[in-house]
């Protein structure tokens, strides 16, 4: 049996991935399948470990890159490492998300957090995995990224490793 989970999901989440359990994490909409969380200061409110697949559709944009609260909080990495913590090991993360040069990525005034095509890659994957100096715990490995065909949106798909990552000390 195989659980996935849609970030930013409205009242139905999507399933890519044809799980057979699909839940969701919206900041305004709930039922029975879908919790209610801001996942810009909010963990994701699911246990570590419990899902095969997770997935952001037009929603990283919205996540804050750094905010005062009266510290300062990395939302975007911090919810990086939440979406590392509850994937399975051999878990996918896939976002699709407008990105930069796009003007759609950057016209809408509530996109706070402008993703590239370096922006996975440098700073989530194993290889360089840059966030760490930022608090992020985890190490995906980039599995495929590209340009959709509208020329606005990256796709990417993240695994995370079936051994996993340690972060403790870095």
């Amino acid at each position: 049996m195989t659980r996935s989970l849609d970030l930013g999901c409205g009242l139905k989440p999507k399933n890519p991935f044809n799980a057979d359990e699909l839940y969701g994490v919206d900041i305004r909409e709930s039922n029975e399948t879908v919790k209610v969380a801001d996942l810009a200061v909010d963990p994701i409110p699911f246990q570590a470990n419990f899902f095969d697949y997770c997935t952001a559709f037009d929603f990283l944009e919205h996540i804050p890159r750094v905010i005062y609260a009266p510290q300062r909080k990395f939302c975007f990495v911090d919810l990086m490492s939440e979406i590392y913590r509850v994937l399975k090991p051999g878990g996918k993360f896939l976002s699709f998300t407008p990105a930069f040069p796009a003007p759609e990525a950057w016209q809408d005034p509530t996109h706070v957090n402008i993703i590239t095509v370096k922006t996975f890659p440098k700073y989530f994957d194993t290889k360089e995995c840059l966030a760490k100096m930022y608090g992020f715990k985890g190490g995906f490995i980039v599995e495929k990224q590209y340009l959709h065909t509208n020329k606005i949106h990256l796709i990417t798909e993240l695994k995370k490793p079936e051994i996993m990552i340690s972060t403790e000390g870095s």
